[in-house]
């Protein structure tokens, strides 16, 4: 995004981005290929949209936390190794898990060692790609690599660091070096700063490359989730974020450190904030799916089942299609549809899939109140929160209003924010992006969803043997 000192956008620019799943459970993307290809081209838009007008600041965002190993100059020696969608270090977990002791993770790094951090993964590379290990000079992340690429400097934001677990401690806000030495020894640091910071400037080399101009201040950058928190001024203790996409993310700003073995707890993308996290490992992947299986569109399938009455007339689902990330840690959680008869229809099954992913963040919600975040103000941003019968359903199992904002697809908005306070603008986040609608609970549906909630948990404890020995044949047969 092009966006003026008043917030107003100028221009956009997307381009769809190719993910590479090379082996069952492993989820990669190319750096030069995917990140820096792609940015050349949007960078190349938006500079000719901006038609002459001086470009004071720039800020980028990636998906997050990734493992991009690259050599001194920063070139990738193979392609990153994403989030928690990529599973292949389950052995590495539990190792470092038992060496330094669950409890203790969780008290200096914040968060329980899963497939979302990217200490077990570097021990992973360290033992089935030695050779790559070896080469590796340098730690960059998504949003890293495009900054070490416009600027040369080798920089990484508090936040992204702080999901590296166990490498970070949380309170110290610096590197835990000595778990960093012992998960990834070796290997060079990055310094570290915050979103709102400018770590560098657009080299010579850079700006002929991408018609920015050279000098530009450019920020640290962050994760795009936390970019898009941003963008709907999710700044304030109890401001949380519900993004509706191919996976749901939840992201609840908290006033100091609330360590739950069942979420992640990060810095903020602010000097001294906290954040709580949660996110699904499927959401609309499983709409996508539905609609692929079935045919039709989705504004077909979202207007049969807006006539589907709640509990989508006796359907429940388990939305575990990729296993389950918060509160579960569960790799090997599968996708259930209990109660399927012949009556039913693609619109019940629909509804059902929309009902089992709200299900699922009252769940991730019920653990954030455990652990001591309240969700003062939610806002609801992304794809899904188009044609309004989703967010609508998220509130009526939850209990919670949703504000919806005026920009629901923001992580590039949150990034002129973060670039604008790092050169000195003084942002006004609810005028940048002020809210557009408020989606109230239904009290009568709520009731009716309150008792499907209780099965819904009963569901995953009853069928998880089940669930796991099938995802262990899955595992065999490379499903």
């Amino acid at each position: 995004m092009l966006v003026d000192p008043s917030g107003t956008v100028l221009a956009r620019a997307s381009r769809p981005h190719e993910t590479s799943f090379p082996r069952p459970g492993w989820v990669e993307h190319d750096a030069d290929a995917v990140w820096w290809k792609d940015f050349l081209a949007l960078s190349a838009e938006l500079v000719k949209a901006a038609d002459g007008r001086e470009i004071a600041g720039l800020a980028v965002s990636g998906i997050g936390p990734v493992l991009l190993p690259a050599d001194g100059e920063g070139r990738p020696l193979r392609p990153a190794i994403l989030y928690g969608v990529d599973t292949r270090a389950g052995v590495e977990i539990v190792e470092l898990t038992d060496e330094l002791g669950a409890e203790s993770i969780v008290e200096r790094s914040g968060t329980s060692l899963s497939s979302q951090a990217v200490g077990p993964k570097w021990r992973w590379l360290a033992k089935h790609e030695p050779e790559v290990f070896a080469r590796t000079e340098l730690f960059l992340m998504a949003s890293s690599y495009l900054v070490h690429r416009l600027t040369g400097e080798y920089v990484l934001d508090h936040h992204s660091a702080s999901q590296c677990d166990p490498m970070y401690d949380l309170r110290a806000a610096d590197w835990a070096r000595d778990w960093a030495e012992l998960v990834a020894p070796g290997i060079a640091l990055p310094r570290l700063a915050w979103p709102t910071e400018v770590v560098g400037t657009v080299s010579a080399n850079a700006a002929a490359e991408t018609g920015l101009p050279v000098g530009l201040p450019v920020t640290a950058g962050t994760v795009d989730a936390w970019a898009e928190a941003v963008s709907v001024g999710v700044t304030e203790p109890g401001d949380t974020m519900a993004m509706y996409g191919t996976t749901m993310f939840l992201v609840q700003v908290l006033s100091g450190p609330r360590p739950h073995p069942g979420l992640w707890t990060t810095r903020g993308a602010f000097p001294g904030t906290y954040s709580l996290a949660a996110g699904m490992a499927t959401s609309g992947a499983i709409t996508e799916w539905l609609r692929d299986l079935v045919g039709g569109d989705f504004a077909d399938l979202v207007r049969e089942a807006a006539e589907v009455p709640a509990g989508s007339r006796g359907l429940l689902m388990l939305p575990y299609f990729a296993g389950e990330r918060t509160p579960l840690f569960d790799p090997d959680a599968r996708g259930v549809l209990a109660g399927l008869t012949t009556g039913h229809g693609r619109a019940d099954i629909y509804r059902a899939a929309l009902e089992g992913i709200a299900y699922g963040v009252r769940h991730n919600f019920e653990v954030m109140r455990a652990s001591g975040g309240t969700a003062k103000r939610v806002v609801a941003v992304g794809g899904g929160t188009q044609g309004g019968l989703w967010t609508q359903i998220l509130s009526d199992v939850t209990g919670v209003p949703q504000q919806i904002p005026a920009e629901t697809i923001g992580a590039a908005l949150g990034d002129a924010m973060l670039a604008g306070v790092a050169i000195g603008l003084d942002v006004d986040f609810a005028a940048w992006n002020p809210v557009r609608q408020t989606v109230h609970p239904n009290p009568d549906r709520t009731a009716v969803y309150d008792e499907f909630y209780t099965h819904y948990r009963a569901l995953y404890t009853s069928t998880m043997d089940t669930a796991h020995f099938l995802a262990r044949r899955q595992h065999e047969s490379g499903a």
